[in-house]
C-alpha cells in the first residue's frame, strides 16, 4: 500500500481527512450533475430550438455551475485553512513553530504520491471506506498527542518524586544513624567532662550542634525540593483538564460551523436556481394539462 511517510497516528488522520474531502466533493458533483438534469427535465421538452434560446438556456447553466465551483473552492481553501489552524495551535501550546513550503504543493510527483494514496487506501477498505462516506462530518481536533505528552512529562515527575522519596528514606536512615553517634558522642562526652573537665566537653558539645545544624538544613533542603515537584505535578494535571476542555469547545464550534454550513447551502444562488426552476417545470406541465383538457373537449 502506498505510503505518505507518516507515523500511524498521523496518517489516520491524513485519511479522515481524506473521507472528508471525498465526501464533500462527491456531494457537490452530484449537486452539478443535478444542474444539468434540471436543464434537461425543465428547457428541452421541444424537438428545435433557435439559437437564441440555446444560448439562453447554456448561459443559465454556465451561471449555476460557475456559481457551484466557486463555491466548493472557496470552501475548500477555508477548510484547509481551519485545518492549519488545528495543527498551529497544537504547536503553539508547546512553543513550536511550523514551516510550510508553498511549493510542494504544486508538485506533481508528491500529488501523484498522494493520488495512488487516496486510490490505495479506500479501493482496499472497501464497504467499510463506502460506508463512513456516506456519512460525512467534520473531522474533530484530535486531543492524543497533547494528552500523551502530558502524561509522559507526569510520569516523569512521577518517576523523580519516586527517587526523591527514596533519597528522603536515605537520609532519614542517615539521621537515624547521626543521632544514634551523637547519643553515644553524648554519652562518651558525658565520660570525658569526669575526667578531663569542663573545656573539652564544652569542645565536644559545639561539635554536636554543628552536626545537629546540618542535619536540619538537609531536612529543610529535601522538604523544599518536594514541595516543589508536587506542585509541579499539579500544575501539568490542571494544564491537561484546561486543554481538554478546550478541545471541547473546538469540537462543538466544529458541530456548529458544519450546521451553518448546511444552511448556507440552502441559501445559496445555486439552491434558488434549481428550485425557480423547478418552479417554471411545474407551470409548463400545468400549461400542457390545460391544453391537452381544451383538445379532450373538443374531440
Amino acid at each position: 500500500m502506498a505510503e505518505l511517510g507518516l507515523n500511524e497516528h498521523h496518517q489516520n488522520a491524513v485519511i479522515n481527512y481524506m473521507r472528508f474531502a471525498r465526501s464533500k466533493r462527491s456531494l457537490r458533483l452530484k449537486t452539478v450533475d443535478s444542474c444539468f438534469q434540471d436543464l434537461k427535465d425543465s428547457r428541452l421538452t421541444e424537438d428545435t430550438f433557435t439559437v437564441d434560446e440555446v444560448t439562453e438556456m447554456l448561459d443559465g447553466l454556465k451561471v449555476v455551475v460557475h456559481s457551484e465551483v466557486e463555491s466548493e473552492l472557496i470552501n475548500t481553501a477555508y477548510t484547509n485553512v481551519l485545518l492549519l489552524r488545528q495543527l498551529f495551535c497544537q504547536a503553539e501550546k508547546w512553543y513550536l513553530k511550523l514551516q510550510t513550503d508553498i511549493s510542494d504543493l504544486e508538485n506533481r510527483e508528491l500529488l501523484e504520491q498522494v493520488a495512488e494514496f487516496e486510490k490505495a487506501e479506500f479501493t482496499s477498505s472497501g464497504r467499510k471506506a463506502n460506508s463512513e462516506i456516506g456519512k460525512p462530518k467534520l473531522a474533530p481536533l484530535n486531543e492524543g498527542g497533547v494528552s500523551e505528552l502530558l502524561s509522559k512529562e507526569i510520569t516523569k515527575l512521577q518517576d523523580e518524586n519516586d527517587k526523591l522519596k527514596a533519597r528522603f528514606k536515605t537520609l532519614e536512615t542517615q539521621a537515624t544513624s547521626a543521632l544514634d553517634e551523637k547519643f553515644k558522642i553524648e554519652r562518651v562526652l558525658k565520660d570525658l567532662h569526669k575526667v578531663q573537665g569542663d573545656q573539652k566537653f564544652t569542645l565536644k558539645t559545639q561539635e554536636v550542634a554543628d552536626l545537629e545544624e546540618t542535619l536540619t538544613a538537609l531536612k529543610a533542603d529535601f522538604e523544599k525540593t518536594l514541595t516543589v515537584s508536587t506542585e509541579n505535578q499539579k500544575s501539568l494535571q490542571d494544564n491537561l483538564i484546561s486543554t481538554k476542555h478546550d478541545l471541547l469547545k473546538v469540537q462543538e464550534y466544529l458541530s456548529l460551523a458544519e450546521k451553518e454550513l448546511d444552511k448556507k447551502f440552502q441559501e445559496t444562488a445555486a439552491y434558488r436556481n434549481m428550485k425557480e426552476m423547478l418552479t417554471k417545470k411545474n407551470e409548463q406541465v400545468k400549461e400542457l394539462r390545460k391544453r391537452l383538457s381544451q383538445y379532450e373537449a373538443e374531440d
